[in-house]
């Protein structure tokens, strides 16, 4: 079987039943959502979670009470160089089913602070073979990305790039600044936005948007989604993100475009794995949190992978580096899955 072919996989997932798309919004009028009322503020504007914990001023996380770790790692996992070198062979050498696609568009969703930007300069450490900030990071309070960013990522120097193309997007919640709506993310995964476009609360994109794209292509849309969680937060979080991020969910497997999530700073919720990132999946809290976190996402937790990303390092560590790797490769096999559906829905048997 040819490299190109391991994310390939024997069946499609299953999709809810569809529901009306909201529609476009005109000119004069900001963007209407057709949704539950209960969920409409949560989603026309994204922009008061944030808000909400800046005004209720919560704790950081703190570590619970000592639990016994599991007997065994919870997902089997190989932590030497050769792991290493495998997935970075497998990644590198990663090309979308399709024929006429080169590399697979992976959009990153999630809170201000939930270290979105932080895995994309983490990912790309890891293939440079040093530490690097390639994106750009905020604060845990605010973005530094204002507008849609695309970060290919690229192999050791010398060699060709890889078939991954990390997207990156302001936060969700970012108090007043952004207003990013629910048409504004599904523009983006339906490939109108154009690259550097700026989001702006009281500008969403429209038809009439600069460099807006009319008919796009395949190579314009997303093809996999990542919500990106902080495992430090999970607990903190108000309650209107959970409805947010179920509604956001039913609109983009509506579009057919599978997700997965990743859980960032699990280092923060366990000492453990803050000492040794080895023992993971072998941590009591941090499966503990995936579990919370597939119900905040409204996602089984076999969708939820951990993460720990680079952040005050400078030198890179095997580990790590597998963790990171692994997660790409998950999001990989999702995003093949979206290459699947629309090579058996476009293409038909061949005629001599």
């Amino acid at each position: 079987m040819e490299e190109r072919n391991k994310y390939s996989f024997g069946s499609s997932f299953a999709f809810g039943t569809p529901k009306p798309l909201p529609s476009a919004p005109s000119t004069s009028a900001k963007p209407a959502v057709s949704m539950a009322a209960g969920a409409k503020d949560a989603l026309s504007t994204l922009t008061d979670v944030s808000s909400i914990e800046r005004r209720e001023n919560k704790p950081l996380f703190t570590f619970p009470a000592a639990q016994p770790k599991l007997d065994s790692q919870w997902r089997d996992m190989e932590w030497t160089e050769e792991q290493k070198t495998s997935l970075m062979k497998t990644i590198s050498s990663y090309r979308p089913i399709c024929r006429e696609m080169t590399q697979a568009r992976v959009l990153l969703l999630g809170p201000v602070g939930s270290g979105k930007s932080s895995f994309v300069s983490s990912v790309q450490s890891v293939f440079n073979g040093r530490v690097t900030n390639r994106a750009m990071v905020g604060s845990s309070l605010t973005s530094f990305t204002k507008k849609l960013q695309s970060f290919h990522i690229h192999c050791q120097k010398g060699e060709d790039p890889t078939g991954l193309v990390l997207c990156d997007i302001v936060g969700l919640g970012d108090g007043e600044m952004t207003g990013l709506t629910l048409y504004d993310i599904l523009s983006v995964i339906k490939g109108h936005v154009p690259e550097g476009h700026k989001f702006s609360p009281d500008q969403p994109v429209r038809s009439e948007t600069m460099g807006y794209v009319k008919k796009p292509s395949l190579k314009d849309k997303i093809h996999c989604v990542a919500f990106v969680v902080d495992a430090s937060k999970i607990l903190t979080y108000p309650k209107g993100l959970s409805t947010t991020f179920q509604q956001l969910r039913e609109h983009i497997s509506e579009l057919g475009v599978h997700q997965v999530a990743l859980l960032t700073h699990v280092d923060q919720i366990c000492p453990e794995t803050a000492k040794d990132v080895t023992k993971v999946y072998e941590s009591r809290i941090i499966r503990d949190m995936m579990s919370k976190a597939g119900a905040l996402l409204g996602m089984s937790t076999s969708y939820i992978v951990p993460v720990k990303n680079y952040s005050s390092e400078l030198d890179l560590d095997a580990s790590t580096d597998v963790l990171l790797l692994s997660a790409v490769d998950h999001i990989l096999q999702y995003a093949e899955l979206y290459f699947q559906d629309n090579t058996l829905q476009h293409t038909g048997p061949k005629i001599d």
